[in-house]
This record gives C-alpha cells, sequence and structure tokens, in this order.
C-alpha cells in the first residue's frame, strides 16, 4: 500500500512537472498562411488578434504559428488551394484571385453595392450560412467579409470614367476588371503585394484599393491623385478566412468548439469592421503628403458612372444563371440583410 501511495504521489507530480513545463500543454499547432507583410493592418489588426484569442481560450492547447507574405511558398492565387491541400492549416485570402470558382460571393463585389462593411461582412456571412456552403464544401470556413470602400489611386487625376481611357490600371477581381475595361482602362492582374514595384516602374498608372492598404504599399508616396465616392462605394473585395477540413476535424471536440466560437458572424462583422476602420489613418497619409483626393458624390456617381457600369449587373445575373443560380434573388437577398438585420 504504502509503495502505490508513493508510486501515484510521484506520478502526480511528474504530470504536474510536465504540465507546468508545458510537456502537455500544446496540443495542435497550426500554420496560418497569408500574402500581406505582418505588420500590414490585416494580419495585425484582425489574424493576430483572432490567432492570439483562439490560444489564449484554449490555455495554450492551440499554437498558432503565423507566415505572412507568402513564407510557405507559392502565390496569392494559390492560397485556397493551399488551405484544401493542406499546404498550410488556415489561410486568408481574397475570394476573387480565383475567379469564377465561388460565383456567388461575388454578389458584394458588384459596383455600388456596398454602403458598409460591417453589414456587408454580416450579410456576407448570413448568406454563406443559407446558400454558399456548397460552394466552400472543401474547406472550414471561419470568417467571411469584405473591405472599406474601393477607390482608384492614379496617376493622373479622375473626375469622369473618360478620365480612366488609355489607363493601365491594377483590377482586384473579375468584376473591377470588368468595370475598368467599361471605362476603356486596360485592366491589370497583379497581386495586391505587387502593386508597389508596379507603381514605381510605370507597369500601371494606377491601382484599385481601399485606403487601408496604400499604407503598407506606400502607394500615397507613389501617386497623387485619389478618388473616392460617397455612400455605396465603387467596388469591394471579398475575402475568407479558411481551415483545412481535416485539421479541424482532427482535433478534439473542445478546440474545435474553441475555433467554432471565436469564428463565424461575430468576428466577420469584427474583420470587416476593422479593415474599413483602417481606412481614415491610410486616408490621412496622402492628405498630409497634400495629394489631390477626389471625392464624387452619390449624385455624379448615379448620373455619371452607374449607366457606365449597369453591363456587369446584367452580364453577372447572365453567368449565375450558367451556374443555376439566381443572381437577382442574391442581388434582392445581400440589399435586404444589408438594410435590415445587417444594418449597423
Amino acid at each position: 500500500m504504502m509503495k502505490k501511495t508513493l508510486m501515484t504521489a510521484l506520478g502526480t507530480a511528474a504530470v504536474g512537472a510536465m504540465a507546468a513545463s508545458g510537456a502537455f500543454a500544446q496540443e495542435v499547432t497550426l500554420r496560418l498562411h497569408q500574402f500581406l507583410p505582418a505588420q500590414a493592418n490585416v494580419p495585425a489588426l484582425v489574424l493576430d488578434v483572432w490567432a492570439d484569442q483562439v490560444e489564449e481560450a484554449s490555455d495554450g492547447r492551440i499554437a498558432i504559428e503565423r507566415y505572412p507574405s507568402m513564407q510557405l511558398g507559392g502565390s496569392p492565387p494559390e492560397l485556397m488551394d493551399q488551405a484544401i491541400d493542406g499546404v498550410a492549416d488556415i489561410v486568408w485570402t481574397v475570394v476573387g484571385y480565383t475567379p469564377g470558382r465561388f460565383p456567388s460571393t461575388e454578389v458584394f463585389e458588384l459596383p455600388f453595392m456596398v454602403a458598409d462593411a460591417r453589414a456587408a461582412s454580416c450579410a456576407y456571412w448570413t448568406m454563406y450560412e443559407e446558400s454558399m456552403q456548397e460552394e466552400f464544401s472543401a474547406v472550414h470556413l471561419l470568417g467571411t467579409w469584405v473591405h472599406g470602400p474601393g477607390l482608384f489611386h492614379t496617376a493622373d487625376p479622375v473626375e469622369t470614367p473618360e478620365d480612366l481611357e488609355g489607363m493601365q490600371i491594377r483590377g482586384g477581381s473579375r468584376l473591377v476588371n470588368q468595370l475598368l475595361e467599361l471605362t476603356g482602362a486596360t485592366p491589370v492582374g497583379m497581386p495586391v503585394p505587387a502593386v508597389t514595384e508596379g507603381l514605381s516602374r510605370g507597369v500601371i498608372d494606377g491601382t484599385t484599393i481601399p485606403w487601408e492598404v496604400t499604407a503598407a504599399l506606400r502607394v500615397a508616396e507613389l501617386v497623387e491623385n485619389h478618388t473616392e465616392f460617397e455612400g455605396n462605394a465603387l467596388y469591394n473585395l471579398t475575402f475568407v478566412l479558411a481551415m483545412n477540413k481535416d485539421a479541424y476535424e482532427a482535433m478534439p471536440e473542445d478546440l474545435q468548439q474553441i475555433i467554432d466560437d471565436n469564428s463565424g458572424l461575430e468576428f466577420s462583422i469584427f474583420a470587416g469592421g476593422t479593415q474599413a476602420d483602417a481606412d481614415g489613418p491610410a486616408r490621412d497619409i496622402a492628405v498630409d503628403l497634400g495629394n489631390n483626393i477626389i471625392t464624387i458624390d452619390e449624385a455624379t456617381a448615379e448620373a455619371e458612372w452607374m449607366p457606365v457600369v449597369q453591363p456587369i449587373y446584367e452580364n453577372w445575373i447572365a453567368d449565375m444563371a450558367e451556374n443555376d443560380m439566381d443572381g437577382q434573388a442574391l442581388i434582392d437577398r445581400a440589399r435586404e440583410l444589408m438594410n435590415g438585420e445587417c444594418a449597423q
């Protein structure tokens, strides 16, 4: 009996020592891969916050390694396949990097569709749960969101659609490229990290990105003109935070619950809102540099810009029909949610 008691005590002491040393602390290590530098707004203000919260909630049983700037290899358009194939356990990516692959998400990328990033991100997650799960069935989706208002950053001023004619402009998605073509500009396919070099070398005359990412890319130092729109944004891009299904399913149920508790609707709204909130400080950089900021009011956008981009809506609805989807119904549902239960 004494021997048994001694062995139990020694065993308990050993387990306590191992726990104190962290030997049992970490059960799961997840690699999070994305395309921006670690100090950029989305990694620093959204992804790191999410990862830190998951680690803390798990008491260290989940460790999330962060790999910025495509450090695990490949190019930004490959990120979704990296999540599917297990090259990375979690990826943050622009859905439009794989055009046509997740067609219904484009409803939030239509011109002048989105007025508020939080409302749109809420509607995006709601519609994912309602009707987009089949499109994303190859991954375990953690978050869906959009950035703040998209705008033009150009070497020469842009006040009317005709001002874009002949320019080489970096476009961030299939629908943005269509918009550029309709104005007479030439869209240039280019991942966000390449924008700085493209502008500095004169490969492009401008780019379409939201304010918040311009700081990391030094855009305000490379072009002097910025064209923004009041009311609904000229365009938005859609993002996802996606997890490898096998990595998720291999986790103990209590750790899966921690991932789920920190993901979904509230996280999506947080992510979209945080990204949009970062627009202001980045815009201030352009103001401080004395750059030319052109603001198109809603009436002018309706009179001069909407007629140019209207074919995008018609073509998109036709494209959705080819995929056996009701594009107009998706538009109506997105607007209903953004103006109703998701209104901020």
